[in-house]
């Protein structure tokens, strides 16, 4: 049984295999990004550059375990360049153009590979209109995509109109890749001192769920690099994500609960699956399930809708 090629390209890069470690505190620790090196992973993404970080009159949130400020992490990138083999993507997290694209220009000159936009826009204000958020997030591609020469990705919230059409005008504003789906952290509220807290969950198996449909629906339909993120625990994870499109499948909850060995044994289950499977490279597999490659488009639309509601098995549950 001959080994599969793992080999992929993710926003004009190439990389020995599709998994990724995505944005997180321990990503800030450049031996951490040695350890998922060695475990076999194909890139890496530092944790976010904040926009509070960028601007300090703006509410401080508890950054611990990330990097200090622009310094640090500008320190950051050159370290993980100059220790790590495989790519190495920067993130920047924020909402306005302020410092945007200067800081973008200096992550460039610091040595990132890539730059990954990681919007987090909460649409609160019922006086702005849907097609005003969707302006500010693709002004800020564009002005980004003015600044810098290196690839861009975005990393999408889930809950656009229509996620096909807003990834669509990213890519015409200038963006080289889209990562599906962006997880807003959601607020708690403690009953005991009656404020509101943050309540930072892992991801779950059920939110891959709608990264899955979306990657099939998009493959083939927008001409960009596709990274699957959130709710990815294990190698038939990966599997599923590529069948239905995706370049890259990026790991972060997994990875904070077994360590940075756990990528070789997502690795190994990869390369094993698609081996017994009779496939010689991700190439041949890949988007084979996607909308436009399935037997069975409407699976992937409103088709199954019913079929799912109508095959539910109720289990005995204990409150």
């Amino acid at each position: 049984m001959t080994d599969p090629d793992l080999t992929t390209e993710y926003l004009g890069l190439t990389l020995r295999n599709p998994i990724v470690s995505s944005a997180s505190t321990v990503n800030a620790n450049v031996d951490h990004l040695l350890a998922l090196e060695t475990a076999g992973i194909g890139a890496v993404v530092l944790p976010s550059l904040f926009e509070e970080q960028i601007r300090p009159k703006l509410p401080q949130p508890n950054l611990d375990g990330y990097n200090t400020g622009p310094s640090d992490y500008l320190e950051l990138i050159r370290s993980a360049v100059a220790e790590l083999n495989v790519p190495v993507i920067a993130s920047l997290n924020g909402v306005s153009l302020s410092g945007w694209t200067s800081y973008a220009s200096i992550i460039e000159d610091a040595g990132a590979d890539a730059i990954e936009l990681n919007i987090y826009l909460i649409a609160a204000d019922p006086e702005v209109s849907s097609q005003a958020i969707e302006g500010r997030y693709l002004r800020l591609v564009e002005e980004v995509r003015a600044a810098v020469d290196i690839p861009i990705a975005v990393k999408l919230g889930p809950y656009f109109t229509s996620p096909a059409n807003m990834g669509r005008q990213l890519v015409e504003a200038g963006a080289d890749g889209l990562v599906l789906f962006n997880r807003f952290h959601q607020p708690e509220v403690d009953l005991e001192t009656l404020t509101v807290t943050s309540d930072l969950t892992l991801s779950t198996k059920a939110e891959m769920q709608l990264v899955l449909r979306w990657m099939a629906l998009l493959r083939g339909r927008i001409d960009a690099s596709l990274a699957a993120t959130s709710g990815v625990r294990q190698a038939d994870d990966v599997v599923k994500l590529i069948l239905v499109g995706a370049d890259v499948v990026m790991l972060t909850s997994a990875l904070l609960r077994h360590g940075a060995d756990y990528t070789a044994t997502v690795l190994d289950g990869v390369r094993r699956w698609f081996a017994v499977n009779g496939y010689s490279s991700l190439a041949e597999a890949r988007g084979s399930l996607s909308h436009q490659g399935s037997a069975d488009p409407g699976a992937f639309e409103r088709a199954n809708y019913a079929q799912g509601i109508a095959s539910y098995v109720p289990h005995r549950h204990a409150w």
